[in-house]
């Protein structure tokens, strides 16, 4: 049975990514610019992915901490080595956007080991 969860798990992961990737393939297409808060957040994500750290680069008028910036820099940076992109693709809308695909992903992989943790399979009915 535990090796059927797994593959339940794998199935039902592979579905949100799919479905998730078709998602953000169809909002990139159909919003090209900036929406909703993104006006203030990309050009503060596109700062931090050229390098520009310091607090006279920070917007006023986010409230909340850097944290998904650096960890979008980690993500995204690295492509600029291992697949030769430019800094332009790199820092693109499309590519942080994606960084939040990424985290959709991890978040199903974390309610699922906070359902089990939560929710423990009792043996006696398997």
């Amino acid at each position: 049975m535990a090796q059927l969860e797994g593959y339940y798990f794998s199935a039902a992961l592979s579905c949100t990514f799919l479905v998730s990737c078709l998602l953000f393939s169809a909002f990139s297409r159909a919003l090209r610019e900036p929406y909703m808060d993104e006006i203030f957040h990309l050009p503060q994500a596109q700062r931090y992915c050229e390098g520009h750290f310091s607090l006279s680069q920070w917007d006023p008028m986010i409230t909340t901490l850097p944290g998904l910036y650096l960890v979008s820099v980690g993500v995204v940076k690295p492509a600029i080595w291992i697949f030769g992109w430019s800094e332009h693709v790199v820092c693109s809308i499309g590519m942080l956007r994606f960084v939040n695909l990424l985290f959709s992903v991890g978040n199903f992989y974390l309610l699922y080991l906070l359902f089990r943790k939560v929710q423990p399979r009792n043996k006696e009915y398997f």
